[in-house]
């Protein structure tokens, strides 16, 4: 059956990749929606936003690739299971999210937060750091993302920590896992990055609870989902001093409304979401590659386990 590639994303990426797979691989058909054309001929889907009756749609379907790194948007009940979801393992998105963590950890870590508030008000005094051999940085989530963190910020020389839900060995990081030892992981970390996978398990893990466990003036960093978050134990746990300042680029409800406290909290930073974006050039080849890969009968990378969800 003759490989047919729809793409369901912004028109000019879509037209961008396109372009690539027809200089790569001409064999290949590409269409973009919503030219879908004869449905039951698509074999491969890319896109984000889901769609509903996916089965029904493309009976055919055999590859459904997601166009970020997560595949938290999509229902996996309501796709088939003989249809394989892939994660995009893009180096563009790697690469944003090193970089936004590290200047999110140095932001907390040198108080560039309390900095901000000084400048409004032109006071200029020195905040009293400590030394970062001194400061304790953990990562929640130890997949592409959260492994290219603790790589990024090896040379700053902080101590380095991690939980997933599974074990895991990484040089020079302290390795917890599992619900039993999550408390142990938090209770001494004084900057806390979430870059979990959204699942049952993890939405809401960033609680009331977590933040008590934490040394007391600790900060957070969510580059994850907004749905790790409650929302409310965050701004409690900011008034109270229990959490020292956040950074935060993903919301529970994106955009955030106006009127939202997060806007004009003082120990809040916030973006739009940002942390990491997909590239165009990068991640039409890793598409094709994994296409390429499916046609000879060889795995392609990023494959989820629909056991776990990611």
């Amino acid at each position: 059956m003759k490989a047919v590639f729809l793409c369901k994303s912004g028109q000019e990426r879509a037209h961008l990749w396109r372009e690539h797979f027809g200089r790569a691989a001409p064999e290949i058909e590409f269409r973009i929606w919503p030219d879908v054309g004869d449905t039951g001929s698509i074999r491969y889907l890319v896109l984000w936003e889901p769609i509903d009756d996916i089965a029904t749609e493309f009976p055919n379907l055999e590859v459904l690739f997601s166009t970020g790194a997560g595949v938290d948007q999509f229902d996996l009940t309501k796709i088939p299971d003989d249809v394989r979801v892939v994660r995009l393992l893009d180096p563009m998105i790697i690469a944003g999210m090193r970089e936004y963590v590290c200047h999110a950890v140095l932001t907390l870590h040198r108080d560039f937060l309390g900095y901000r508030q000084s400048q409004a008000v032109a006071d200029w005094r020195p905040v009293e750091t400590r030394p970062a051999n001194e400061t304790r940085v953990g990562v929640m989530g130890l997949g592409t993302l959260g492994r290219a963190v603790l790589d990024a910020l090896q040379p700053f020389a902080y101590s380095l920590r991690a939980w997933s839900q599974s074990p895991h060995d990484v040089d020079g990081v302290q390795c917890f896992s599992g619900s039993e030892q999550l408390q142990s992981f938090v209770s001494d970390c004084d900057i806390l990055i979430c870059l979990l996978p959204l699942t049952a398990a993890t939405r809401g893990i960033l609680n009331r609870d977590l933040f008590d466990a934490m040394p007391r003036g600790s900060g957070l960093i969510n580059v994850g989902r907004g749905a790790h978050l409650v929302e409310d134990a965050l701004l409690a746990a900011l008034s109270d001093g229990q959490i020292s300042g956040a950074v935060l680029d993903v919301a529970g409800d994106e955009p955030l409304a106006p009127e939202h406290p997060f806007w004009r909290h003082p120990r809040i930073q916030l973006t739009p979401h940002i942390a990491s974006v997909t590239g165009t050039e990068s991640a039409a080849a890793v598409l094709l590659d994994n296409v390429l890969r499916h046609e000879r009968g060889e795995r392609m990378l990023g494959v989820i386990d629909r056991g776990l969800g990611y």
